[in-house]
């Protein structure tokens, strides 16, 4: 009897552990892996502001070093130009824009593949021929009569953010009474972009004009009249995919870049600066 009893005994046991064995999950299992999306190589046409030429022949380089078999189609103008060719139904993937407000005009109008993005800053400088006739020595000197200024048009992103810093400027101690009025009156061209500025000043064909940082430093043939910090207003650099894009894809690959450290360190390189939003 009592074997029988200690035999009983044994198989409950033995019947209990396998049932809490059972229950026990494996603490190796691990889900499946996702394989991470593979964007295949494409041709992309990028539209970029006209002061991001010489830095987008850079980035070019470097894009398509680091992406083989993707080649990019640069093009550049003013912001404003570039944002009615895509209106009209220019064939291009990427808007690279001087300002956050032409971007945003074509989501509003739904040909964009997503929302902006902000990828670069700069400032502004005032630049006169290396030779300096006019004998422009600070802003102020801007509003005198017999000055000649090469600007932009209205839609250019470099006038709207140099009538910001005329503005500012005509708030500091020791400018002129009507220091804005006396600077428009002593426009004497609009150009079609900033690039079209800066070469007139160099040819001597105006006295002075305002540019991006960016743009004077590239020069070799102007002298930079600083702007004061507090009358320089930022300058936000945004981008977009464009909608009708057949390789939305490779696009947003690329504007993604192009906020990353590889492209922000060519662009810090060459004097831009990270967005300020």
């Amino acid at each position: 009897m009592v074997r029988t009893i200690l035999a009983l005994a044994a198989i409950l046991a033995i019947s209990a552990c396998g049932t809490t064995a059972t229950l026990v999950p494996s603490i190796s299992a691990k889900p499946p892996s996702v394989p991470p999306t593979v964007v295949p190589p494409a041709a992309l046409t990028i539209f970029g502001a006209a002061s991001l030429n010489g830095a987008l022949d850079q980035l070019k380089a470097t894009y398509e070093a680091d992406h083989a078999g993707t080649t990019l189609t640069i093009s550049t103008d003013s912001s404003a130009a570039l944002r009615t060719q895509i209106e009209q139904g220019a064939p291009a993937d990427v808007l690279l824009s001087a300002d956050v407000t032409n971007p945003q005009k074509l989501v509003t109008a739904g040909l964009t593949d997503g929302q902006a993005v902000d990828f670069a800053g700069n400032l502004l400088t005032i630049v006169v021929p290396t030779t300096n006739p006019a004998r422009i020595a600070t802003p102020a000197d801007l509003a005198r009569s017999e000055i000649k200024i090469i600007a932009a048009g209205a839609d250019v992103p470099i006038t709207t953010y140099a009538t910001q810093a005329i503005g500012l400027l005509a708030k500091l101690p020791g400018y002129p009474a009507g220091f804005s009025a006396k600077y428009a009156a002593n426009v004497v061209s609009r150009e079609d972009n900033v690039k079209a500025v800066i070469a007139k000043v160099e040819l001597g064909e105006g006295d002075a004009g305002i540019v991006y940082v960016t743009d004077a430093r590239a020069s070799t043939k102007v002298t930079v009249i600083d702007i004061p910090p507090q009358a320089n207003p930022p300058a936000t650099y945004a981008g977009v995919v464009v909608k009708s894009s057949e390789n939305a894809a490779a696009a947003h690959q690329f504007l993604d870049w192009m906020t990353g450290a590889e492209a922000q360190l060519i662009l810090t390189q060459l004097g831009f600066s990270a967005p300020q939003t």
